[in-house]
């Protein structure tokens, strides 16, 4: 079957976006997304706000809020949207609920979607087997940007990288790294000036194909909700 796959980008990219879909935030929503589903968790509830995420671990619905409001972990939360700080925690059963301004918003967004799939550098390969597994005759790959609203290098280059595997090409992975690295973003992490973006946040973040499974979103109860998915080789 041939794919028709489309590249496109923020969140009115999201609302159009149709077929399989794959929502991409590198930095940081669904790389801490794939820490927290390595690390354990069972799943995790996708929302647009802080205090809906505080509200629905008060009402048990969840374990642990993990997320961020201008990229600062939001008072009350139990993690910010650290990929480094989820990497150190013990989430084995638990239930995770995030708030991102870009990844999560996005995800919310897709209710044209047919699958879902929340996407970044460190599930690219994996990402690609599942969409392709999805045998859906559209693939739409989103690349959210920055608080859902302008456009950057790294879900940009993330976006074409899948759609490179879709399309039986390795890319050039060294290639992608120097390019998010010389882009506007880079260059947060690791400043003193900005504690809670850790220099390790990138590191994981560029490391492409860490994880072997792609992360599904299915919508439960009215919201996204995530879990890892092995996909089939092909």
């Amino acid at each position: 079957m041939t794919m028709d796959i489309v590249l496109d980008s923020l969140l009115e990219g999201a609302r159009r976006a149709t077929g399989a879909v794959a929502v991409i935030d590198v930095l940081r929503a669904f790389t801490t997304a794939a820490v927290a589903l390595a690390n354990g968790a069972e799943r995790i509830i996708m929302v647009t706000g802080a205090d809906e995420a505080l509200s629905l671990r008060d009402r048990g619905v969840g374990d642990i809020c993990m997320g961020e409001v201008d990229s600062r972990p939001p008072p009350g939360f139990d993690f910010g949207n650290s990929p480094y700080e989820l990497s150190r925690a013990d989430l084995h059963g638990k239930t995770v609920i995030q708030r991102s301004s870009a990844g999560t918003q996005g995800m919310v967004a897709t209710a044209l979607a047919s699958q879902r799939y929340a996407a970044s550098l460190v599930t690219a390969t994996a990402t690609a087997c599942a969409l392709r597994a999805a045998s859906s005759q559209r693939i739409s790959l989103v690349a959210m940007g920055k608080d859902a609203d302008s456009r950057t290098d790294e879900d940009e280059l993330c976006a074409m990288h899948i759609r490179n595997v879709l399309q039986g090409r390795p890319g050039d992975l060294e290639s992608i790294r120097r390019l998010i690295l010389a882009g506007g973003e880079a260059p947060r992490f690791g400043d003193p000036k900005r504690p809670w973006l850790h220099r390790e946040d990138l590191d994981i973040a560029l490391d492409i194909d860490r994880y072997d499974f792609a992360i599904r979103v299915d919508i439960q109860n009215g919201r996204p909700v995530a879990s890892r998915q092995q996909p089939v080789a092909g």
